[in-house]
């Protein structure tokens, strides 16, 4: 980087570096500062890391403003959370000295031996995923070899009348239950249909069947039971295989069984033609019933309530840009252009969600009633805790559009998040992105390492730096290959 207050040239963009904000004038090209701007990234990378490191190693995740790690009750006893979901980014980003500590980690401290209460769904993601990537990105036998024990620690809740796992589990014992919250005893739609990319590759590497037969007969259920008007409600019975309540979302409770639905279908090299009819169907579904356009021209995506619409969008939904866009460059001919303009729309909506809020950070969920767009309106909605799902689609539409304003609105993130997140020993989300002197809320999630982080720096990388014909990212970001029969990663060459 140049120092303090120098001003580089290049063609015909340029930047001026301060000590923590770098500006952008954008004009015709970008491509020259790609190398320097990922170098900022890095740097961003590795104070996150090192932070974590000083002050919360071996821990799950860092609180940045009182100095010290925190374990919380998601993982069921296991540590390392940021350890794990940071590998693939530390190891894609280069920085060989930091991911070499949390190899070490991993090798020497990561205990499975644990007893306590997991969410099946968030092991899956970031652990199991975690471990996947950086074996196939490595053929470090060690990752291998933590996926599938951990994997078998995850079976025991499949042990259900219909075999729709239960969304929380004792690793220790195996017992599982379902959420306290979630209606009478049901099990959530993105957390069961959320397990395929992984277990597909668990039966992959250990030649054991049953983790591909455990995903496989959820399909069966799924395609079973009757689908009001098209939609996939966000609560299943275990026991019956019935719907308990027809509430319908992109966001939170459904979203990313959407995106594997796709997203098995490119990691079969498009050879699994169910995961695509589901998915067409489903998109069929969405865009008649959920899809709105406001008063002020601004395309979202709706919830359903039994029939009844609620006109909000949360900032998880709005992964849906890049699923869109992705799924429309293997839509029929006729359809493509029609999937790729709803994927732009649906990306401006969840960017100004961000521009017009003080921090130029997007709120937890945004509403369009009562005159109000794009905006919360809640109290309870207006935090921002370093989520990736706006610049996840920033990356998708860059990489199959190279239209230059996501790279534009990409470093607007980037310039939020280090003038409001950035604290003295890490990142910290915020509870409020409507006022410009926030207060923080303690906490790096460790997906801002694995994937807001990861999804800036790709945005910024050359197409072939993991490679979307070559690799499919879990929903924590985590790159898994395609089943491409003649693509080799580095574990199947070693």
């Amino acid at each position: 980087m140049q120092s303090q207050s120098s001003v580089f040239h290049a063609d015909e963009a340029f930047i001026i570096n301060g000590p923590l904000i770098v500006e952008l004038k954008f004009r015709k090209l970008f491509v020259p500062l790609s190398a320097l701007i990922q170098t900022f990234f890095l740097q961003m990378m590795k104070f996150a890391w090192d932070s974590y490191k000083q002050y919360a190693f071996g821990k799950n995740e860092l609180r940045p403003l009182t100095k010290n790690g925190h374990i919380g009750n998601m993982f069921g006893g296991l540590r390392g959370a940021t350890v794990v979901d940071a590998l693939d980014t530390l190891y894609i980003m280069e920085l060989e000295e930091e991911f070499q500590e949390a190899k070490k980690w991993v090798e020497k401290s990561f205990d499975l031996n644990v007893n306590g209460e997991a969410s099946l769904f968030e092991v899956n993601i970031r652990y199991i995923g975690g471990l996947l990537a950086a074996y196939y990105l490595t053929g470090e036998e060690v990752f291998k070899s933590k996926a599938l024990e951990l994997g078998e620690k995850l079976l025991p809740a499949f042990n259900t009348p219909t075999g729709i796992p239960r969304g929380v589990i004792n690793l220790g014992s195996g017992m599982s239950w379902s959420w306290g919250w979630a209606s009478a005893g049901s099990s959530i739609l993105a957390e069961f249909g959320t397990l395929h990319l992984e277990f597909l590759h668990l039966t992959e590497l250990s030649g054991n069947p049953v983790f591909a037969e455990k995903v496989m007969n959820i399909r069966k259920v799924l395609n079973r039971v009757e689908k009001p008007q098209g939609l996939y409600p966000n609560f299943l019975s275990p026991v019956t295989g019935n719907w308990v309540q027809h509430h319908v979302s992109i966001g939170g409770l459904g979203d990313s069984f959407y995106e594997y639905l796709i997203k098995s279908w490119l990691m079969s090299d498009k050879k699994d033609s169910e995961a695509k009819k589901m998915y067409d169907d489903a998109l069929e579904a969405i865009e008649k019933h959920l899809v709105r356009r406001s008063a002020g021209g601004l395309t979202y995506i709706a919830e359903w309530r039994g029939g009844i619409l609620d006109h909000k969008m949360g900032h998880l939904a709005c992964f849906s840009g890049g699923m869109i866009a992705l799924g429309a460059e293997h839509a029929s001919e006729e359809r493509k252009q029609h999937y790729m303009d709803l994927a732009a729309e649906i990306t401006n909506t969840c960017h100004e969600s961000y521009a017009r809020s003080d921090t130029k950070l997007g709120p937890e969920a945004f509403r369009f009633d009562t005159g109000t767009e794009a905006m919360a309106t809640r109290l309870s909605e207006r935090y921002y805790i370093l989520r990736p799902e706006v610049v996840e689609s920033y990356m998708y539409m860059w990489r199959l559009t190279h239209d230059l304003k996501y790279r534009q609105w990409g470093w607007e993130v980037v310039k939020a998040l280090e003038k409001h997140c950035r604290v003295e020993a890490g990142f910290s989300g915020i509870r409020d992105v409507y006022t410009t002197v926030p207060t923080h809320d303690n906490m790096q999630q460790s997906f801002f390492l694995a994937e807001t982080l990861k999804y800036l720096y790709l945005l910024f990388c050359e197409d072939d730096v993991l490679s979307l014909d070559d690799w499919v990212f879990n929903t924590e970001a985590h790159p898994l290959p395609v089943n491409h029969t003649n693509f080799k990663t580095k574990a199947s060459v070693q």
